[in-house]
């Protein structure tokens, strides 16, 4: 048991955060508490969340921290912060994508930067893990923008066979305060888990055997590439903070070149 176990143990993970959740005078500087625990962020892109102010001042946070940057992309929505579902068309939801990637893009090329991934927001990224014909149109979208974008979505069965389908570099995500079916889809019914001890206990497991508790109570393999982190509970902080003793997170990108043998 113990050599299976050894195995299977993850030794690279990327940690993943939001910014730019603001808009106007509406702020939300608790984000920044995040910056010294993850490896990678994903910036609001101004229809969920975000402004002008607000992308440039994330970007650049997350450059003083050498941290990897994403585009994180919703439904213009900004009233219900993305969170509700909006029916498009393929053509309209792709320009809708490559908007929103397009504009960080152009951010980043500003201040020295370059994106590396991207990572739908709310009712979107909940589509994105149901669907596979909705995110194949985001995945195609991406990669119009840049083959070598990688697609931070729901980690499972959808997103592997988008990877493959579209043929796009795709990174499988986890939340730990999130309950999963056993085919890895997230139980919307079920209210968060904000109890940190379960969580650090659920990240132990899952760093040690690649499995996550499902809502049957068994166990569900999956290759997760990244954890995402929300700052939006009490004790987000002191969760990641926990998680950090556990693991030292690093982007995605370089955990593949790890595993190639490009750097040690």
């Amino acid at each position: 048991m113990q050599e299976i176990l050894e195995r299977k143990s993850i030794k690279n993970i990327d940690f993943n955060c939001d910014l730019a959740q603001a808009y106007g005078i509406y702020k939300n500087n608790s984000e920044y508490e995040l910056l010294d625990y993850v490896s990678s962020v994903n910036i609001s892109c101004g229809f969920h969340a975000g402004d002008p102010a607000a992308i440039k001042e994330a970007l650049l946070k997350a450059k003083e921290k050498n941290l990897a940057v994403g585009a994180h992309i919703g439904f213009n929505d900004i009233q219900g912060f993305g969170y509700r579902p909006v029916e498009l068309k393929e053509d309209e939801l792709e320009s809708l994508v490559i908007y929103q990637v397009g504009a960080i893009i152009s951010f980043a090329k500003a201040y020295g930067l370059s994106i590396e991934h991207v990572r739908p927001h709310g009712a979107m990224y909940k589509m994105a893990g149901e669907d596979f014909a909705f995110s194949c149109t985001i995945a195609k979208a991406i990669k119009k923008c840049s083959e070598w974008l990688i697609y931070y979505a729901p980690v499972g069965d959808i997103t592997s066979k988008v990877s493959d389908y579209i043929g796009i570099q795709t990174a499988g995500e986890i939340m730990l305060e999130k309950t999963y079916n056993p085919d890895l889809t997230i139980d919307y019914s079920k209210n968060d888990n904000t109890n940190n001890y379960d969580l650090i206990k659920r990240l132990q497991h899952f760093l040690h055997t690649s499995q996550i508790r499902n809502n049957l109570g068994g166990m569900s393999f999956t290759n997760a590439a990244t954890i995402h982190f929300s700052n939006k509970y009490k004790n987000s902080l002191e969760l990641i903070s926990q998680a950090r003793e556990y693991i030292t997170p690093s982007p995605v990108n370089y955990n593949k070149a790890k595993i190639t043998g490009w750097v040690d």
